[in-house]
């Protein structure tokens, strides 16, 4: 019995709905992809499946008892509480309980340890939820993704808060996972951990993605919605473009037989008055019904038409940086860097998030003054720049008055445009570039944001994560659109197909202010970066915990070294969490940040790596105390 089946689910405004009488199974074991247009409704179909939205008509069926959990497209930006607390709430009651405990937990350490008040029901509650072993399962998760429990999830940046809701989604451990472009803010190293983690622990799933090269690893089944269709392509990523490709051939030779078809018979009904004296009946309802199917017949979403201005092409030198040493509150960023930059170099620049890549573009335009250092610019340069947070982008003005800055027309190429014919481009018909740009999707204010930047003549372009939230055809189409260009362009991107696709040199921030230059995009340097230890997981690092056992031999009981081992385990906890607290309290101190910067990042490496074994001690505990 499938997990979930739809019949018939129709959704949408207007007369032509998003979603059109679509029918729909899901598998156990099933990783299936929802790929689409922007605005076909793609979002829609997740809210529905997991509740957020009702059906206009139809029904969707759950086998009984299954649970979902959701990651959906957009940040909640006002979500309060620490980052631990924010993935365990996705645990419904029993998160509220973990929650519960740590804060009491605190405040008695804080306070007075004597008020007990309460302390002894919220353990008797743990016992019952299993919340001694929730509690580590939660820390290990965020440790793995790269979380310290007790941040506040409001102060962190989009891309860290995406990793925690993706953390919440998945300690639920769910029949079925819904992801709404779960890779869009996340680094590369993330996006990585994501694949690997699923591809182990999660059985089904249903995700939107633009991201190729994450659909090619996961998915087993590709679901195309299409004009308010849905069509099940049961194959890879890869599999899918060449029958999608035959498909939309396939589609349009019939169209045409029936347009030939359909004048034909128009022709016929036109003939003299003898002619429809004697016309055969059966005939003329024939026509009624192709006039009807020609009038349901839902046209194609456009094509976005991309190009850019022509500009006065810069010097052969366009940006040189020598010796570049920049560090904020006594953490280096960027040490010893150096690089030239000639004309027509397509460089990409990867790293974590946080490392400083979107400080490093900001260095080389000379908007930010290193430490030390110079940059030096060519001649003759044009910049446009395409800012991730859309900040050239007003608001609370349309999309018209975005463009057009107040003039119904703009110059490009040395032809006069009205806006709204640019706009069209751009796949925005006449009544929306009359809306306000706050009510726009992801995707839209993407274009948008594209449409601003192409609008003035550039020879430099700096984009900054342009990738998130566009549909694939208007990917590929960006990428034709860069390859072509005869100027220079910076890109940060973590979308690792459109770095391979179109760079041709990488700048790659390897860690404690190193950013190194390689030839080619991102496979290019997976080929070419140092094999350290630092690449691999941080739990091969321990070495002190021998959790070398086969989890499928399970021993009647305990050996004698095992027995020490376990009684031991809460010592090493106590000793752990006894240092960590140290530490905290020494990185709270005001003067912390004047001593030596090696000293600085010792102790900031130190308490990642207490974290790590803290996860790793409490696995190993569970363990041992399931044989006994």
């Amino acid at each position: 019995m499938a997990l979930i089946s739809m019949q018939d689910l129709s959704w949408g405004l207007g007369d032509a709905p998003l979603l059109d009488k679509i029918s729909m199974q899901i598998e156990k074991g099933e990783r299936i992809c929802l790929l689409g247009r922007n605005g076909a409704g793609k979002s829609s179909l997740i809210k529905l499946i997991n509740g957020s939205l009702s059906q206009d008509s139809g029904e969707i069926r759950f086998q009984q008892g299954i649970t979902t959990a959701i990651l959906e497209q957009e940040v909640p930006y006002r979500a309060e509480g620490a980052v631990f607390d924010m993935v365990a709430l996705g645990l419904g009651h029993k998160g509220e309980i973990l929650v519960q405990y740590r804060s009491l937990s605190k405040s008695l350490t804080a306070c007075n340890p004597e008020n007990l008040s309460g302390y002894e029901a919220l353990q008797h509650q743990m016992n019952a939820v299993s919340g001694w072993v929730l509690a580590p399962q939660i820390e290990d998760l965020l440790a793995r993704a790269g979380l310290e429990p007790g941040l506040d999830f409001a102060a962190l940046s989009a891309g860290m808060k995406r990793r925690a809701l993706l953390c919440r989604a998945m300690i639920r451990q769910p029949d079925i996972l819904l992801l709404d472009e779960p890779t869009n803010h996340l680094d590369i190293d993330t996006i990585v951990w994501m694949e690997d983690y699923i591809a182990k622990n999660i059985q089904t799933l249903l995700f939107v993605s633009h991201d190729r090269a994450f659909v090619q690893r996961i998915a087993n089944r590709i679901l195309e919605l299409d004009r308010g269709r849905l069509i099940s392509y049961a194959c890879d990523y890869k599999t899918y473009l060449r029958r999608r490709e035959d498909d939309a051939q396939s589609e349009i030779n019939q169209n045409r037989r029936f347009d030939k078809k359909l004048s034909a018979e128009e022709v016929w009904i036109r003939q003299g008055i003898k002619a429809r004296r004697t016309r055969n009946e059966g005939r003329v309802r024939a026509l009624k019904k192709l006039r009807e199917a020609f009038r349901a017949r839902r046209a194609e979403i456009g094509r976005v038409n991309m190009k850019t201005q022509d500009a006065e092409r810069s010097g052969k030198l366009v940006i040189e940086a020598k010796g570049i040493y920049y560090s904020y509150a006594g953490v280096p960023y960027i040490r010893d860097f150096n690089t030239v930059i000639m004309r027509g170099d397509k460089i990409g620049l990867i790293g974590p998030n946080g490392s400083g890549k979107t400080t490093l573009l900001k260095i080389l335009l000379q908007e930010i003054t290193p430490d030390c250092g110079s940059i030096s610019h060519g001649t003759k340069l044009q910049v446009a720049y395409f800012d991730q947070l859309r900040l050239q982008l007003d608001e609370n003005k349309t999309v018209v008055q975005n463009i057009g800055e107040g003039n119904d027309f703009i110059e490009f190429n040395g032809q006069k445009r009205h806006v709204i014919s640019y706009l069209h481009d751009f796949l925005f018909p006449p009544e929306r570039t009359r809306t306000p740009v706050h009510i726009l999707s992801g995707g839209e204010k993407n274009r948008l944001l594209l449409a601003k930047l192409f609008v003035k003549p550039a020879n430099l372009l700096v984009m900054d994560e342009p990738t998130n939230d566009l549909d694939a055809e208007t990917l590929e189409l960006l990428e034709d659109l860069l390859l072509d260009y005869t100027g220079t362009l910076l890109l940060v991107s973590h979308d690792r197909s459109f770095l391979n696709n179109v760079v041709t040199s990488t700048l790659a921030f390897e860690g404690n202010g190193t950013v190194r230059e390689y030839p080619g995009g991102y496979d290019d340097w997976l080929a070419q970066r140092p094999a350290t230890d630092s690449l691999l997981k941080p739990e091969a690092k321990i070495s002190k915990l021998r959790i070398t056992r086969n989890k499928s031999e399970k021993p009647l009981k305990l050996g004698f070294n095992e027995q020490r081992e376990l009684e031991a385990i809460p010592r090493i906890i106590d000793e752990l969490e006894t240092e960590q607290k140290h530490l905290f309290a020494d990185m709270c101190h005001p003067d912390f940040y004047k001593k030596n910067k090696d000293e600085i990042a010792a102790i900031t490496l130190r308490l990642k790596e207490i974290e790590t074994e803290i996860a790793v001690t409490y696995r190993r505990w569970e363990e041992l105390d399931a044989i006994t």
